[in-house]
Formats: C-alpha cells, structure tokens, sequence
C-alpha cells in the first residue's frame, strides 16, 4: 500500500471515530431530554419504595382506582404541610370516589414515618431520593438538603436526596393523564382534585 493510501485509510478512521463519538453523545443528549406529559398521554409505568419501606409499583394500582401523583418538595415543611393534611382531610370524600393519593418526594422513608405519625396522614407517601419517579413524570428537580425538625423534645434532621416541584397529575382508570397541574396552591390542592374528579364522574 502507498504512502497516501496509508495516509487516506487513517483519516477515515478518524473520521468514522468522530462519528461514532458524535453518535453517542447526540445519544445520550436526547436520553437527559425531559419528559414532556400532556394532558391525554398514558401515565408511566414506575416502581418505587413506599413510606413503610416496601417495594411499591404502579402497575398494581392503576387501572384499580383513580390514581393521584401529587409531587412535593420535603416533608414537614410548611406548603406541603398544608398541602398533605388537605388531602388527609378530605381523604374519605376522595376514598367514596374511589380515589386513591401517593405523595411523591426526595425523601427517605423514614422521613416519610415521621411526616405520617406528626400529622396523621392516611395515605401513602413515596420515597423517591434519585428523583426517579419525578424525571419519569417530567418533574423539575433541584439538589436534595436537610431540615431541622423538632420532635418530642428531640431535634430530628431530615435528609432529603433531591427536590422535586410541587407538581400533580391525576391519573384515571385507564392509565391516562386527566388532569396536570404545575402550579399547584399547596392548601388547595386537594379540592381542585376533587373538583378534577366530580367532572370526570359526571354521567
């Protein structure tokens, strides 16, 4: 072989190597696209941990009920203090309409324990430190943090992994978004739910 036929196969080399690199990273790009649901669109599918610690999907849930996905920023705080005992509130007006609530967050489940016994929550919390779920659902997350909470005499420090917005979807009996709400009013969430369920009800 030549000297330039030499030089001619290196450089397609190159070449085909900045491809396969420019492939990969246009790949991954598109991959840490967010996820953009609408109004219509089936719900993912997700696997989480619940607040007592045990395995928690999805898919033994939708299509059972009407499934609200309410995303919130860290437990014990004041708004999603508001916005959870509005939901605990009117849990039996939600439950009469075959509703069921899961609140998401990055916290752990042993924050979620504590959250549930200060307030007396009666539905599920998820633990979704990774933030996992969230980025499923599209979800804005910032970095995880700490909070100082005081609790029988003792100051507890709960650590969150990430921060998720305070986001809601109500998911209806077959796996479709009905209603997304990105600018939640933390106290009033849980009536404007309601509100989202009587008109899906209607006959």
């Amino acid at each position: 072989m030549s000297n330039f036929c030499k030089r001619l196969s290196v450089i397609a080399c190159a070449v085909a190597a900045c491809c396969v690199v420019a492939g990969a990273a246009h790949a991954a790009k598109d991959k840490e696209k967010p996820v953009k649901l609408k109004v219509g669109d089936k719900a993912p599918e997700f696997t989480s941990v619940d607040d007592k610690g045990k395995e928690w999907k999805s898919t033994d849930h939708v299509g059972k009920k009407i499934l609200v996905v309410y995303f919130y920023p860290a437990d014990l705080t004041g708004g999603c203090t508001k916005q959870a005992c509005g939901f605990r509130d009117d849990m039996e007006k939600l439950n009469s309409k075959d509703v069921e609530v899961v609140g998401v967050s990055g916290d752990s489940a042993e924050n979620h324990q504590l959250f549930k016994k200060v307030h007396m929550l009666n539905f599920t919390l998820l633990a979704d430190e990774k933030g996992e779920v969230a980025k499923a659902f599209g979800v804005p997350l910032r970095k995880g943090g700490d909070f100082k909470f005081e609790f029988e005499g003792k100051e507890q420090v709960l650590t969150r992994g990430v921060t998720a917005s305070r986001w809601t979807f109500v998911i209806d009996q077959d796996g479709k978004i009905v209603h997304k709400d990105t600018s939640v009013k933390a106290p009033k969430d849980s009536k404007t739910v309601m509100e989202v369920v009587a008109k899906l009800q209607k006959p």
